[in-house]
Protein backbone atom coordinates (compact mmCIF):
# COMPACT_ATOMS: atom_id res chain seq x y z
CA UNK A 1 0.00 0.00 0.00
CA UNK A 2 1.10 3.18 -0.85
CA UNK A 3 1.37 6.01 1.41
CA UNK A 4 -1.00 7.92 -0.28
CA UNK A 5 -3.39 5.16 -0.45
CA UNK A 6 -2.44 5.03 3.09
CA UNK A 7 -2.87 8.75 4.12
CA UNK A 8 -6.94 8.86 2.08
CA UNK A 9 -7.29 5.80 4.54
CA UNK A 10 -6.32 7.22 7.72
CA UNK A 11 -8.69 9.94 9.96
CA UNK A 12 -7.12 12.87 12.18
CA UNK A 13 -8.12 12.33 15.56
CA UNK A 14 -9.67 16.04 15.02
CA UNK A 15 -11.82 14.78 12.27
CA UNK A 16 -12.62 11.41 14.60
CA UNK A 17 -14.05 13.69 17.28
CA UNK A 18 -16.10 15.60 14.63
CA UNK A 19 -17.57 12.18 13.69
CA UNK A 20 -18.61 10.88 17.28
CA UNK A 21 -19.02 13.66 19.21
CA UNK A 22 -20.22 16.81 16.65
CA UNK A 23 -18.13 19.73 15.97
CA UNK A 24 -16.34 21.97 18.65
CA UNK A 25 -18.66 24.07 20.21
CA UNK A 26 -21.57 21.50 20.19
CA UNK A 27 -23.33 20.32 23.37
CA UNK A 28 -21.94 17.04 22.61
CA UNK A 29 -18.78 17.81 21.98
CA UNK A 30 -18.45 20.11 24.72
CA UNK A 31 -20.15 17.47 27.22
CA UNK A 32 -16.88 15.08 25.93
CA UNK A 33 -14.30 17.81 26.51
CA UNK A 34 -15.56 18.02 30.10
CA UNK A 35 -15.51 14.34 30.78
CA UNK A 36 -11.76 14.24 29.16
CA UNK A 37 -10.23 17.32 31.34
CA UNK A 38 -11.92 15.18 34.32
CA UNK A 39 -10.05 11.98 33.16
CA UNK A 40 -6.86 13.70 32.58
CA UNK A 41 -6.81 15.43 36.05
CA UNK A 42 -7.64 11.78 38.03
CA UNK A 43 -5.03 10.18 35.67
CA UNK A 44 -2.54 12.69 37.08
CA UNK A 45 -3.62 12.77 40.12
CA UNK A 46 -2.80 8.98 40.03
CA UNK A 47 0.56 8.84 38.67
CA UNK A 48 1.84 11.48 41.01
CA UNK A 49 0.44 9.38 44.12
CA UNK A 50 2.27 6.17 42.28
CA UNK A 51 5.50 8.14 41.47
CA UNK A 52 6.12 8.90 45.12
CA UNK A 53 4.73 5.42 46.60
CA UNK A 54 1.62 6.33 48.01
CA UNK A 55 -1.26 4.23 48.23
CA UNK A 56 -4.71 6.35 48.49
CA UNK A 57 -5.24 6.11 52.39
CA UNK A 58 -1.72 7.60 52.68
CA UNK A 59 -2.34 10.68 50.63
CA UNK A 60 -6.04 11.01 52.08
CA UNK A 61 -4.23 10.79 55.48
CA UNK A 62 -1.81 13.62 54.09
CA UNK A 63 -3.87 15.81 52.87
CA UNK A 64 -7.20 15.51 55.26
CA UNK A 65 -9.97 13.89 53.12
CA UNK A 66 -10.78 10.43 52.97
CA UNK A 67 -9.16 7.31 50.14
CA UNK A 68 -13.23 7.35 49.05
CA UNK A 69 -12.49 10.87 47.80
CA UNK A 70 -9.47 9.80 46.60
CA UNK A 71 -10.58 7.06 44.13
CA UNK A 72 -13.55 9.20 43.45
CA UNK A 73 -11.04 11.79 42.13
CA UNK A 74 -8.82 9.66 40.43
CA UNK A 75 -11.15 7.55 38.86
CA UNK A 76 -13.77 10.29 37.94
CA UNK A 77 -12.30 13.98 38.98
CA UNK A 78 -15.78 15.74 38.47
CA UNK A 79 -16.89 17.58 41.16
CA UNK A 80 -13.63 18.25 43.12
CA UNK A 81 -13.94 21.30 45.21
CA UNK A 82 -11.05 23.46 43.48
CA UNK A 83 -9.56 24.43 47.19
CA UNK A 84 -9.63 20.30 47.93
CA UNK A 85 -7.75 19.88 45.25
CA UNK A 86 -5.40 22.42 45.42
CA UNK A 87 -5.15 20.90 49.14
CA UNK A 88 -4.21 17.49 48.03
CA UNK A 89 -1.78 18.66 45.45
CA UNK A 90 0.34 20.88 47.67
CA UNK A 91 -0.15 19.37 51.01
CA UNK A 92 -0.30 15.59 49.72
CA UNK A 93 1.85 15.18 46.59
CA UNK A 94 4.06 18.72 47.62
CA UNK A 95 3.31 20.21 44.38
CA UNK A 96 1.49 23.47 43.18
CA UNK A 97 -1.13 23.82 40.79
CA UNK A 98 -1.24 26.11 37.94
CA UNK A 99 -4.57 26.92 36.37
CA UNK A 100 -4.87 27.73 33.04
CA UNK A 101 -8.33 29.27 31.14
CA UNK A 102 -8.91 28.81 27.20
CA UNK A 103 -10.89 30.71 24.89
Amino acid sequence: MSNETLNKKLTSFSAHLDDQYGKAGTHERDQYEEEFEAFKLGAMIQELRKKQGLTQEQLADKCGTTKTYISRIENNASDIRLSTLMRIVREGLGGNLKLSVTG
